[in-house]
């Protein structure tokens, strides 16, 4: 077995804790990485305080994660020693039902294999990012473009696919409207891919305090969603809407903006219930849909995208005694826009 430093969550209010825990020595077709940098996605406070079901405790989060390759199994084939490479939100799954032969791993119909607070296939709780190092199989590892740095890759492989699954399978692109609600983590990366496709991009926030930001990051149009205003002047509008945030908001005036058959897909997830009208679909064969994250083959094409139209997230990187205080932070909505663990530090208390 390997040993790592990590931190953990021992309880579902608790705080950060150095800790070790084990990976798995490595078979024929793993790879092990030393972890450089980890974002900090909310899905992460989500699964640790326990709001989308029960977790085993202790729990090391992340799934936003960027190394360098240091070992390989006796059969790799794809990876070898010195490379850069990302794992993303899952680290395996049966490989054999139609979702994962189409290459949608994430719509495993056996269930994916979450690359923390899961049950592997060795009967091993897995841990995540927050940690040194992690063993996971090749089919699951993603390659880091040269020009994009580590630090920045890491958001990218959550809050990047998260946001560019939707926008690539729902036609984002030149002469398409675009609308993003929430400029977050999530909301600030569907701006910039959303732009860098060429569509026209509006973000649709709570206040303006973030304007400047979005129309630096290639936002079109912003418009404050606490102003009624704006869903009567935008009424019937886009023909896509990429919904970031993960709380509960009135979906009824936010379908009321899509065209006649535009589609709002819900990539933040609220751990409460979001209600709707029917008749917010009915009578212009509006859509409302969900999209979560995406499958490997479409994970490094969003890289290789990213690498090739400089799209990378705006990030602030903490060290492991800051944790704590960058999660509140979150919850505070007080992040441009994604924090990134520099791993490095992980072994000082």
């Amino acid at each position: 077995m390997i040993t790592a430093n990590a931190r953990a969550v021992f309880s579902s209010d608790g705080p950060f804790k150095p800790t070790t825990i084990e990976r798995r020595d490595l078979d024929a077709h793993d790879v092990l990485i030393e972890i450089k940098y980890a974002g900090i996605c909310h899905s992460d406070i989500h699964t640790a305080r326990a709001e989308w079901g029960q977790v085993q405790y202790p729990l090391v989060p992340g799934h936003e994660i960027a190394g360098i390759v240091t070992q390989i199994g006796s059969q790799v084939t794809k990876y070898a020693v010195g490379d850069r490479v990302g794992v993303g939100c899952m680290v395996d799954s049966c490989g054999e039902c139609v979702s994962c032969q189409k290459g949608e791993e994430q719509y495993c119909l056996n269930g994916m294999t979450g690359t923390y607070g899961e049950i592997d296939k060795y009967g091993q709780y897995t841990q995540g990012g927050y940690s040194t190092h992690i063993v996971v199989t090749e089919d699951f590892v993603v390659r880091i473009p040269d020009n994009i740095p580590l630090d920045k890759a890491a958001p990218l492989l959550c809050a990047g696919i998260t946001t560019y699954s939707p926008l690539r399978h729902w036609g984002a692109a030149p002469g398409k409207k675009v609308a993003v609600v929430g400029m977050g983590g999530l909301g600030h990366m569907a701006v910039k891919l959303a732009h860098a496709m060429g569509a026209q991009v509006t973000v649709l926030s709570q206040t303006l305090k973030k304007k400047e930001d979005g129309m630096r990051l290639g936002a079109d149009e912003y418009y404050a969603t606490a102003n009624p205003e704006t869903f009567t002047k935008l009424a019937s509008s886009f023909d896509l809407i990429i919904n970031t945030v993960s709380a509960k908001i009135d979906m009824d005036s936010y379908l009321s903006l899509l065209a006649v058959d535009g589609t709002l897909v819900n990539v933040g997830a609220p751990p409460e219930a979001l209600p709707i009208q029917i008749f917010s679909l009915i009578p212009s064969r509006r859509s409302f849909a969900g999209s979560m994250i995406g499958g490997i083959r479409e994970t490094q094409e969003m890289l290789d995208f990213c690498a090739e139209y400089d799209v990378l997230p705006e990030i602030e990187v903490i060290s492991a005694n800051q944790i704590d205080e960058a999660w509140e932070r979150v919850l505070a909505s007080d992040v441009r826009y994604r924090f990134v663990i520099d791993i490095s530090t992980m072994g000082n208390e």
